[in-house]
């Protein structure tokens, strides 16, 4: 919109507040809010701010920061009172000489999509599957995992107050630009899925962002918690955000398409998928970027856990929807092992540059999957199958990511050396800490 027709809509929306929206290497998201009389002055000149404490940001000398609005992510948050109405924009962070901020990273997305798109002329989309979990509180200071309902996979029940949260849920994100297609409930009890249009991948990465939120508002407004931890719960499935990607021309065809290829994937496309699989395990770091994202990066609950690909093994690091007649822009590759703990802007950005690889060295995809129960298999046949490992843990990851310079390179310096400070600083804090199952376990026994 142009800014006279934004101001125009912001009025009639009875806007009071504004939340200038970014995040940081953690994937938080930061907000500078300001009455809507001042709008104008900022959609104009901008907003400054100190980023001196935003992790992964500067040192408190080099503090002032600008904010750039893009106003085409004007949305009205659904749950404030109407008397109170805010709405939102997420912004691209700069220097003070007018540069855009090498740690921002929305900003190394958004150069990443664009690199591509002048150099090449593709469009990166996809299409983001965050996972969650409904629990109840246990008391009023307490959330240990109470799942919210009995549901099974794509369980239905007209009475069943999962499904009247999972609809207004579906209702609020709609209202803020999401092209909501489908929400169901998951394999888990008190576990759902909300799948949204897939899109250029700045935008699928600001939709994440915005589902995560409204998420936690909505239900917070119905006494619930929101989760979207990738395991909260032993010996149940965990939450994944499974990714659908596909490249596309400027003028939208779609680059995975070949009429002539068995599983309609063009030599592009393999490309495409090897680099990924090239790379899966320094990409780990990034998309599974938790101590909690490797408890369910394990064998028995769904996770891909041995980096290989398929069209029917779902247990695949990578597998290929079947091809229906004439949906040609529906063929894609779907990436399973990151998790909604993963920063989308980071993620994405390690995707891209791992497939682009892949693509730029010709490599070929190893044998499919298909119709094998790896996890059935001895590791000595996982080995003469050239089936490796994702890591075990997050310190396995950072490990594999400090030797990939791709993935590295994509991240450049400024956040790679945040993302590891980040990440170490998490191994370290779990790594010393004393957990209930350790005592359970050792107390009394030792």
């Amino acid at each position: 919109m142009e800014k006279a027709e934004l101001l125009a809509q912001v009025k009639t929306d009875n806007i009071r507040f504004v939340s200038f929206q970014f995040v940081d290497v953690n994937g938080v998201v930061k907000s500078v809010d300001m009455p809507v009389d001042r709008l104008e002055q900022a959609l104009d000149n901008g907003i400054w701010f100190d980023g001196s404490s935003v992790e992964g940001f500067v040192r408190i000398q080099e503090s002032d920061m600008h904010l750039r609005i893009d106003p085409d992510t004007y949305a009205v948050l659904p749950w404030t009172p109407v008397d109170l109405r805010r709405a939102r924009f997420f912004c691209d962070i700069y220097d003070p000489d007018g540069n855009p901020f090498p740690g921002d990273p929305r900003g190394l997305l958004k150069r990443a999509l664009q690199k591509i798109k002048d150099e090449r002329g593709w469009i990166f989309n996809v299409g983001a599957e965050p996972e969650f979990f409904l629990f109840k509180r246990n008391g009023s200071n307490s959330i240990h995992p109470v799942p919210h309902d009995v549901g099974g996979y794509f369980d239905f029940s007209p009475d069943d107050e999962a499904v009247v949260v999972r609809s207004i849920l579906m209702e609020g994100l709609k209202s803020m630009g999401l092209e909501v297609e489908v929400g169901h409930h998951e394999v888990a009890l008190g576990q759902h899925e909300i799948d949204f249009r897939f899109s250029d991948a700045l935008k699928a990465a600001d939709n994440v962002l915005t589902l995560k939120y409204t998420i936690k508002a909505i239900a917070a407004q119905h006494g619930l918690t929101a989760s979207f931890m990738p395991k909260p719960i032993f010996g149940i499935n965990g939450s994944g955000m499974h990714c659908h990607q596909s490249l596309s021309s400027v003028s939208g065809d779609n680059l995975f398409y070949d009429a002539v290829d068995e599983l309609h994937l063009s030599k592009l496309a393999y490309g495409f998928i090897a680099g990924q699989l090239e790379h899966a395990a320094s990409m780990s770091a990034v998309l599974a970027p938790s101590v909690n994202s490797y408890k369910r990066l394990v064998p028995g609950y769904e996770a891909p856990v041995y980096i290989g690909w398929a069209q029917i093994n779902r247990s695949a690091l990578v597998r290929i929807p079947r091809y229906t007649p004439g949906q040609n822009k529906a063929v894609r590759a779907e990436l399973r092992c990151p998790d909604p703990s993963a920063n989308p802007y980071l993620a994405f950005t390690a995707m891209l540059a791992a497939a682009v690889d892949g693509i730029d060295r010709g490599l070929s995809c190893p044998a499919p999957l298909n119709n094998i129960n790896v996890y059935h298999m001895t590791p000595e046949e996982r080995k003469n199958m050239g089936v490796d490992s994702l890591p075990g843990s997050l310190a396995d990851a950072m490990v594999e990511l400090d030797k990939d310079t791709v993935i590295k390179a994509a991240l450049g310096e400024s956040i790679y050396d945040a993302f590891c400070r980040a990440r170490w600083s998490e191994w370290d804090e779990y790594r010393i800490h004393v957990s209930d199952w350790e005592v359970e376990r050792y107390l009394e026994l030792v």
